[in-house]
């Protein structure tokens, strides 16, 4: 229901290669930055969003969305349900042109939001899993 295979495909190719990953660290035991690096082999630029601001596989990290000087693509969200329909907001406001909520992030009122802002929406799915399928 939040993740139609033709939404899924056209933010994964379509959409651009420049993905905010909020809630990415230098921390190798969280999800985060296990996808990023997946995210980062099939050919996507991934900055890193986390309040520490660390430098993750090799690129500049940023506090916040707001603090990117630059246009990011797709805002791929690994923080706690309750905190990520801000981060969808912000996404928006920065001018992202697609949001992705991680397993297990729901927030069907920031889904509702974001989609009616124009952009394209996946919501407790894994870019991880997803990428592989459709490169068979």
């Amino acid at each position: 229901m939040y993740a139609d295979t033709e939404t899924i495909r056209r933010i994964l190719e379509d959409t651009g290669d420049t993905w905010a990953v909020v809630g990415l660290s230098d921390n190798r035991a969280r999800a985060a930055y296990g996808v990023a690096e997946v995210l980062q082999r099939f050919g996507k630029r991934v900055v890193p969003v986390h309040p520490k601001a660390e430098r993750v596989h090799g690129e500049e990290g940023f506090a916040s969305l707001a603090d990117i000087p630059f246009p990011v693509d797709v805002v791929d969200v690994f923080v706690n349900s309750d905190l990520a329909g801000a981060v969808a907001d912000e996404a928006v406001a920065a001018g992202a042109r697609a949001v992705w909520f991680q397993l297990g992030v729901v927030d069907e009122d920031a889904f509702a939001r974001t989609r009616a802002a124009g952009l394209d929406m996946v919501m407790d799915r894994c870019p991880a899993i997803e990428i592989p399928k459709l490169k068979g």
